[in-house]
């Protein structure tokens, strides 16, 4: 208070004080110094803001006005630091502040050309430390039958066969405790109708080839066939179309598979990539992944709250939860799920893609089901024992 009388300074005191206890710090009521703040009273405002155990951070706003001094409140808010608490500065005014912000760098005190960029640097802060203390991660291991998944593999790459059928796949998926409806290969029409008789109808009749990936798009996949003639009639038509359209393709038959129930469609997958090894995929079925693209990603192997930060990712994870009066789906089955492929594609990095499309999940309580799989081997591991 240089220049000041004890009554002029304690009147200045009471002016500080006065407005940080109206304006309590907190992040909707900023302390507020009045415009025509001098380096005292900015001092003060820093120092009050230092005392109160429920500020971590403080930001310094400066507009130059007429009695402002840019250069003597950069050396005074300097002075006050305590190195306790992180104190950004933002002097505003172009020419006018350059000799405070000059100080400020002087000074080691970071400075930015506005607020918002400050604030920014303050939640680049907030969100490095909780990194740091985030909990541990715990990967999940679950009980497998690794010995039958390697039987299968090591069966495909020692024929130089790199596509995983539907019917192999779904073995591999069992051996990882995946939900799969009961189904086997038929050759012949009258062995697809002994299975449906055997497993109950309305089935479902899929191609099998490895030279055909996506089955629907060449006619390939025929569902609630209800009766003998019904497949009898799917198994004709479904041949005829496949030769007219694909006409090169080695059919070794059809599988046979019971019908699922109905439920919410989602895509479970993964594609490793060469440089951060196996990428984990999720999405909503149908358009949501085909026109609007909506996915998650996380690279293997993933936490349980990881698998769940891919669901809530999506755009889309309002519909799982459920909206308009429909019930949540079980978004615990899902996160599992994708952690028994985050196993899956870490025990054995012969697999270069696969997913299972779709995986239908029901609500909490329910067995989701692994309805249809593809798994592709890579062409490194070719010719193994």
């Amino acid at each position: 208070g240089a220049g000041l009388t004890e009554e002029q300074y304690r009147n200045k005191i009471d002016v500080v004080k006065r407005a940080i206890e109206i304006n309590k710090p907190d992040k909707n009521n900023p302390i507020d110094v009045l415009g025509d703040a001098d380096p005292e009273r900015y001092a003060m405002a820093v120092n009050a803001a230092q005392d109160d155990d429920s500020v971590d951070a403080i930001i310094v706003i400066l507009t130059p006005q007429a009695m402002t001094k840019p250069a003597e409140t950069a050396r005074a808010i300097a002075a006050c630091n305590r190195h306790q608490k992180p104190i950004l500065v933002s002097f505003m005014g172009g020419e006018d502040v350059m000799p405070g912000r000059e100080e400020l760098v002087a000074a080691n005190l970071p400075d930015y050309t506005s607020p918002e960029r400050a604030v920014a640097a303050v939640k680049a802060m907030v969100d490095y430390a909780a990194w740091l203390n985030r909990p541990l991660r715990v990967v999940a291991r679950f009980p497998v039958n690794k010995h039958r998944v390697h039987r299968i593999m090591s069966r495909h790459l020692r024929t130089g066969l790199l596509q995983i059928g539907e019917a192999d796949a779904k073995e591999i998926l069992r051996a990882y405790n995946f939900s799969v409806p009961p189904g086997e290969p038929a050759r012949t029409q009258e062995e697809a109708v002994e299975i449906a008789d055997k497993i109950g109808y309305p089935v479902a009749m899929k191609i099998i080839s490895p030279d055909i990936i996506h089955k629907s798009d060449v006619g390939g996949v025929r569902l609630n066939l209800d009766s003998p003639s019904a497949i009898r009639d799917a198994f004709d038509l479904m041949m005829l179309r496949i030769s007219q359209r694909m006409p090169k393709a080695h059919i070794e038959g059809v599988y046979i598979e019971k019908m699922c129930r109905r439920g919410r469609e989602v895509i479970l997958g993964m594609t490793r990539d060469p440089q951060f090894g196996p990428m984990l995929m999720f999405g909503l079925g149908g358009i949501f992944v085909e026109v609007m693209k909506d996915v998650s990603f996380h690279i293997a192997p993933i936490t349980e709250s990881e698998a769940m930060q891919m669901l809530q990712s999506t755009k889309s994870f309002a519909l799982l939860k459920g909206v308009r009066g429909q019930a949540s789906v079980d978004l615990s089955a899902i996160a599992v799920s994708l952690q028994r492929i985050s196993q899956l594609v870490s025990d054995f990095p012969e697999i270069m893609e696969m997913d299972i499309n779709p995986f239908i999940v029901g609500e909490v309580g329910t067995e989701s089901i692994a309805a249809d799989a593809r798994i592709t081997l890579s062409p490194e591991k070719q010719g193994i024992k």
